[in-house]
């Protein structure tokens, strides 16, 4: 998704009224990708639709059995809790003229009534419990289920995706839109079957004790339609204004706190926080509206109950001095209508959590649904370790971004163990060419091949084993720097680590840590420097041992004094090995066999280091500046 622009805040009328017609409210920030914005709201339908009721068929299939379980608890439930008010008739009916005067005097009938109402009582709330216990797990187990199919899922897609896909929806689709569907099969499906038995099983009793009171006090049930239509249009709208508006606030405050370093340096604090709190209101207004709605519906629900209630009794209290009903029918629908409006207003709010739940399961299935652009082979062309020599050849290459095309017919060759680096001004291809040979992206046209094997033939295994890319951020995870050096080959010993670090020359910085190799280096490294997380990423390389490795642009975040450190640690890391270096400082390139120099997809120079800079082309203009700029 686009973020907002900060200037763009200006562009808003701030006393704008919200948009009640459930347009999307995104339309309003110039630059805000709407297309976007629906995917990440729920805004899709038709296929989408069908591919998550496919997605939670198959969340639920493998619990048929708790299903199973948790229907038949809850119908025993209902059935011993709907059993009381009938029982109460009873009472009233047989049990209390015995006791008046005049009366047989036993107390017998009264008894069993009053015994049968704590066995139905004790068996709804048993009944309900193991409900609640069985859907509870249910939903827990679902929920784990989608976590980790989620996970595995962000992992296996392909580095394309989530360079388009921000940080923020990631987050969004872990945290929020799973809670919604964990509320949902916790909170949701109780209300509803609950709610939806006690309706019916109600509606049916009131008919069967007495038919001409039970269609009063169905009366009510058009209105109760009418209102309950008008509430969940006017929902829907309000909802994906709420989901569009939240979806904004989320985009922003993910993408602002992660540039915290550039927003400090500008001090751009003030105008992102008056963003923040233009889009915070907007999603607090249209919280009002859901609000103002279930204001008007539930108190509405309860007033037609209230309203039937006083009719029945009018009604009733006549048809039992008219000797057409019992005292104990009258009692028992009372206290049948006191249960049949609750589940109603309860039903609306479990809208919400359906809409919620519809739209997070509409999302998640969208990025369950995303295939790799980059897809393991369906028979994949084994390379044994031993067997890789690192030959690298570029044949016939063309690759673009959309419309645009970066690389224009590429041809290259790296034989096995040559050094290679690949210069040119940015915005040439250079990177492009790193992550076609790491198999990062696939080439549109043509091949790219290692020991004459295309890569799309590979393994995945085998192609991480043989190409390894390190790059300017050195990423570190958290954990000690052993554990970090050990990525590299997560089996090998203490040893192997110290042996790796001693001969990429990061032994002596490592020594001299509070704890040595089981220093913990933080959050991405942030307690090494740059020049030492760099070379913990060498010593992770070296201790991999590939055939092919790649260096892009791994030393251009350095200062002088690391990168001639960690240029030092190069000259054992490169040794024996093929590998390409992008780069743009030109300290690197020496120490490179070859310089492919790359203009605008095309290769425009290639050779010795030497030659090339003694000539007049690309590549002595490039040198010259450079030595320029350290002039």
């Amino acid at each position: 998704m686009t973020a907002v622009e900060p200037d763009q805040v200006h562009d808003i009328d701030p006393n704008a009224p919200l948009d009640l017609t459930g347009d999307e409210l995104v339309d309003e920030w110039r630059g805000v990708n709407v297309e976007d914005v629906e995917e990440v709201t729920g805004g899709l339908a038709g296929l989408l639709r069908s591919r998550s009721r496919a997605l939670l068929a198959d969340l639920v299939r493998p619990h048929h059995r708790a299903l199973l379980l948790s229907s038949l608890y809850i119908s025993l439930s209902t059935a011993a809790h709907l059993a009381i008010p009938y029982l109460v008739q009873r009472g009233i009916d047989d049990g209390i003229p015995p006791l008046l005067p005049g009366g047989s005097g036993t107390i017998r009938p009264i008894a069993l009534v009053v015994g049968g109402i704590l066995i139905c009582a004790v068996v709804s709330a048993a009944a309900f419990n193991a409900f609640l216990l069985t859907v509870g797990r249910l939903g827990q187990d679902v929920v784990l289920d989608v976590r980790e199919r989620l996970y595995l899922q962000f992992q296996r897609l392909s580095t394309s995706f989530h360079e388009r896909y921000t940080s923020g929806r990631v987050i969004s689709r872990q945290t929020s839109d799973v809670e919604a569907i964990a509320d949902l099969l916790g909170n949701g499906v109780i209300t509803l079957i609950e709610s939806a038995l006690l309706v019916g099983g109600i509606g049916v009793a009131l008919l069967l004790m007495d038919l001409p009171l039970g269609l009063v006090s169905l009366g009510s049930f058009p209105i109760l339609f009418v209102m309950t239509r008008a509430f969940r249009s006017r929902a829907e709208r309000a909802y994906r204004a709420t989901r569009e508006a939240v979806a904004l606030v989320i985009v922003h405050f993910v993408e602002s706190l992660g540039g915290i370093q550039a927003v400090h340096a500008f001090r751009r604090e003030p105008r992102n926080q008056e963003i923040f709190e233009h889009l915070d209101d907007r999603y607090r207004r249209a919280n009002n509206w859901s609000g103002l709605l279930a204001a008007v519906y539930g108190p509405g629900v309860q007033l037609v109950g209230r309203l039937t209630i006083a009719l029945v009794l009018f009604a009733g209290s006549h048809r039992v001095l008219d000797g057409q009903m019992t005292v104990g029918v009258l009692a028992a629908f009372l206290l049948y209508l006191r249960q049949f409006f609750a589940p109603m207003e309860e039903l609306s709010q479990f809208y919400n959590l359906f809409q919620a739940a519809a739209a997070a399961t509409e999302k998640l299935s969208g990025v369950l649904a995303e295939t790799p652009s980059v897809a393991e082979p369906a028979r994949p062309v084994a390379l044994p370790r031993e067997a890789a020599h690192g030959a690298l050849r570029f044949d016939g290459v063309r690759f673009g971004y959309r419309e645009r095309e970066v690389l224009h017919h590429l041809d290259l060759e790296v034989p096995a163990g040559q050094t290679i680096a690949v210069v040119g001004a940015t915005g040439a291809g250079k990177t492009t060419v790193a992550r076609l040979a790491a198999r990062f992206w696939d080439p549109t046209h043509g091949r790219v091949l290692l020991d004459d094997i295309d890569l799309r033939e590979l393994a995945e295994r085998d192609l991480r084993h043989a190409i390894i890319t390190v790059t300017q951020e050195s990423f570190l995870f958290g954990g000690t720097v052993a554990d970090n050096i050990r990525l590299g080959r997560p089996g090998a010993s203490d040893r192997d680590v110290h042996e790796a670090a001693e001969a990429i020359g990061a032994h002596g910085f490592i020594e001299r840590l509070p704890l040595g190799y089981d220093t913990d280096v933080h959050q991405k490294g942030a307690r090494l420097s740059s020049g030492q997380r760099q070379l913990v990423s060498f010593a992770r390389a070296f201790l991999a041992d590939p055939a092919v490795l790649i260096l892009d642009e791994a030393t251009s975040s350095l200062d002088v004094p690391s990168e001639r450190l960690v240029q030092r640690a190069l000259q054992t890391l490169l040794e024996d090995r093929t590998a390409v270096i992008i780069a743009h400082r030109l300290t690197t390139v020496e120490i490179a066999d070859r310089v492919i120099v790359v203009d605008a997809g095309r290769i425009v120079e290639d050779g010795p280091p030497a030659d090339l800079i003694g000539g007049d082309g690309r590549y002595a203009a490039l040198h010259r500046q450079w030595i320029e700029s350290l002039a």
